[in-house]
């Protein structure tokens, strides 16, 4: 678990823009993620498609949009922060249009054309991709969201991405 005031501090940047805030949350990093989602009943929905097996359902990656002073932002922040459960996002949009700009991003294709799965949810995969991108790749993964907060290496590290014109622009702050 991490420090009171680390969490305060989290919050106040994750909630800086005024905007919705969402969480994109891995089943397969975040051990009770749909016990918990069932016990505080937050708006949330899987970005996977259909009916899935219990199994299935256990480790899909799930949009959830938080409440600044809601119970799962603290409990995601105090249990998970440094543990790569997720990444954070604001933006303009409602919950059916933010996953579908998050499902977008859930397959790619190498060379060859093969898919793969992309689990950009994984902040260790997010924050080494978002710096590769060309501006075109900036605007689609921009989208509706307004800026980006995941964990650095050093968890006592929060880093926010946005789009500044069409670069990326990555602002560090240190926790503690």
């Amino acid at each position: 678990m991490i420090a009171e005031d680390t969490v305060e501090a989290l919050i106040e940047k994750i909630f800086s823009d005024e905007a919705n805030v969402f969480a994109v949350l891995d089943g397969a990093s975040v051990p009770g993620l749909l016990k918990k989602l069932y016990q505080l009943e937050p708006e949330y929905i899987c970005l996977l498609r259909g009916d899935l097996a219990p199994d299935m359902a256990e480790v899909a990656p799930y949009l959830v949009r938080l409440e600044k002073d809601g119970e799962l932002i603290r409990w995601i922040l105090e249990n998970g922060w440094g543990k790569h459960w997720g990444i954070f996002a604001s933006g303009y949009g409602d919950i059916r249009e933010m996953r579908g700009h998050f499902r977008s991003f859930l397959t790619v294709y190498d060379e060859s054309g093969n898919p793969l799965n992309f689990r950009y949810y994984d902040p260790r995969v997010w924050r080494l991709y978002l710096p590769t991108c060309n501006s075109g790749e900036l605007k689609k993964v921009f989208g509706p969201v307004v800026a980006y907060y995941l964990e650095d290496e050093d968890a006592n590290t929060l880093l926010r991405f946005e789009l500044n014109s069409e670069s990326l622009r990555r602002r560090k702050f240190v926790l503690r």
